[in-house]
């Protein structure tokens, strides 16, 4: 247990770096121009919005049961266990969500540039506070129209990020699933599309840097355990002999 702790707990602090950062350094959300890498941003957390992180989830399962080659229970095992994390986190955070209800960057933005009343605004049925983002942004020129449209589908609350829970779980199952198998260059590519992922949702106007730390901090209590329960229950994540050879292929490569 101490092995896995170590290990997640090493990528939870990786993946606290930058939502740290950008809350000590005082930065605040502001609405830009549209440009390239707001665009690639705004695909990052599209490979979490539903129905898009179905099928992410999919791929990364599907990776993670390839790369430790458990036999067939353990790997149907192992896909649930990981499975079922991601959707307690999202559970988790609806959870808290209702219960802090913390308005969104871009809400508070609308708030002071356009009159919306973010109470009333969050009283009214999703579908209601839709077609609300889509009046009051109507005549905007300036905002390109994906990030619009975005808004208008993402009008719950902020605190905490389900997409940064979503993302956050599977960089630290892979760092916690993988590392003793040495698939490195797995583990540096997800943390790389997790860090994305939370960055986007900052300057996309959908979170605040403490959205960020707490979904991280969720994650890495889910995951810790998911990662025990996987080792206890699936097989050993250490290296078996016979794949020694192919890591010492692999790793001058590393």
């Amino acid at each position: 247990m101490f092995k896995i702790s170590r290990r997640t707990t090493l990528g939870m602090l990786l993946l606290l770096i930058m939502p740290l950062a950008v809350w000590l350094s005082g930065w605040q959300w502001q609405p830009g121009e549209s440009g390239a890498v707001l665009k690639i941003l705004f695909w990052m957390t599209e490979t979490v919005t539903s129905p898009w992180g179905t099928l992410t989830s999919l791929l990364l399962s599907a990776w993670v049961m390839w790369c430790l080659r458990f036999r067939w229970k353990p790997a149907i095992l192992l896909l649930l266990i990981m499975n079922a994390t991601i959707l307690a986190g999202q559970y988790t955070k609806s959870f808290i969500k209702d219960q802090v209800q913390e308005p969104r960057p871009y809400v508070v933005w609308l708030e002071h540039s356009h009159g919306l009343d973010d109470k009333a605004f969050y009283e009214l049925k999703r579908h209601q506070r839709s077609q609300m983002v889509n009046d009051l942004m109507a005549d905007d020129t300036v905002l390109p129209g994906w990030l619009k449209h975005h808004w208008a589908q993402e009008t719950g609350f902020a605190f905490p990020s389900g997409h940064t829970m979503f993302a956050a779980s599977w960089a630290l199952l892979v760092i916690g699933l993988l590392w003793p198998r040495r698939h490195y260059k797995t583990v540096v590519v997800v943390f790389i599309w997790a860090s994305a992922v939370m960055g986007s949702r900052l300057l996309l106007g959908m979170h605040w840097p403490r959205d960020l730390i707490m979904a991280t901090v969720l994650s890495w209590v889910l995951v810790t355990l998911a990662t025990w329960l996987a080792q206890r229950f699936c097989g050993p994540l250490s290296l078996p002999p016979e794949e020694q050879k192919e890591v010492q292929e692999r790793e001058p490569e590393l």
